[in-house]
């Protein structure tokens, strides 16, 4: 059956066959990593990625100033917030340095944890495939790394960080359809 799924303002068109995912049992088995639906997550998280952090380097380029303005990764996380509550997927900022802007943004999840164990030794990404309320999630996590010497206003503890080392990660959720 052909379906078009809108995804953050784009759509998606793809097709995918009754059954696809469904074993000789009845049970929904997760997608194998080379299904053309994984596929379509993983080029959305790449695609939701550059937006998300472009946005934020645009806003500390342009807007913020000095410590009393409001922060890009607030305004981020607010963003986030807000798509979430629409139902399109879930996205959250985490720490990778040790030392979080926010305790709330702290690694949660085993995938979380995972996930910063990887992105500290270097990957930029780290991904799994899960299932949730019967359906096929996407979970992927991408690098923050510090781009900006702005970025050093709010943590000062990056200061000695490299430049394009992960103090950072997004974590999607996404599902597979």
């Amino acid at each position: 059956m052909n379906r078009v799924v809108a995804r953050s303002g784009l759509v998606v068109a793809g097709a995918i066959l009754a059954g696809v995912w469904f074993g000789g049992n009845g049970a929904t088995a997760a997608p194998e990593k080379d299904d053309p639906a994984v596929a379509r997550a993983r080029k959305t998280v790449r695609m939701l990625d550059d937006v998300y952090k472009t946005a934020v380097v645009l806003i500390t380029d342009k807007y913020v100033h000095d410590e009393a303005d409001f922060p890009a990764g607030s305004a981020a996380i607010a963003l986030f917030s807000a798509i979430e509550k629409k139902g399109w997927h879930s996205v959250r900022l985490i720490d990778v340095s040790g030392e979080p802007y926010d305790p709330e943004n702290v690694a949660k999840s085993d995938f979380e944890k995972n996930a910063v164990k990887a992105l500290k030794s270097g990957k930029d990404y780290v991904e799994e495939i899960v299932e949730r309320d019967g359906k096929p999630v996407l979970l992927a996590a991408t690098a923050v790394p510090v781009v900006m010497d702005k970025c050093v206003m709010c943590h000062p503890n990056y200061k000695n960080a490299a430049k394009g080392a992960a103090i950072g990660s997004l974590v999607y959720s996404l599902p597979i359809e």
